[in-house]
């Protein structure tokens, strides 16, 4: 290759390692199991900053921990976050991680 070949191509191959760190790093592994939703007090949804679909935080009717929660909030619900970012706001703020 030469020189001015390298120099256009530098600002391509700088955009592209930038995108790969920044993706490789904002990924979240989706929660180990999905709640069971007659064991919890709402059925409310809402979309994360990543565009997934994710349970409102809830209560749990039977006292366990709700499959796939994340955290437990200062209120008694359970959260089924995927970013620690946020986690609880509403509720209290985060008592516990699961």
């Amino acid at each position: 290759m030469t020189r001015t070949t390298l120099t256009r191509l530098r600002p391509l191959i700088a955009s592209i390692l930038l995108f790969a760190t920044t993706t490789s790093f904002s990924y979240q592994a989706s929660p180990p199991g999905t709640p069971d939703e007659a064991n919890l007090s709402n059925h409310n949804t809402y979309q994360n900053h990543d565009g997934a679909t994710v349970h409102a935080p809830a209560r749990s009717l039977s006292g366990a921990v709700p499959e796939g929660a994340s955290a437990r909030c200062r209120d008694g619900t359970y959260s089924f976050s995927r970013h620690h970012s946020g986690t609880c706001s509403r509720h209290g703020g985060v008592a516990d991680w699961l």
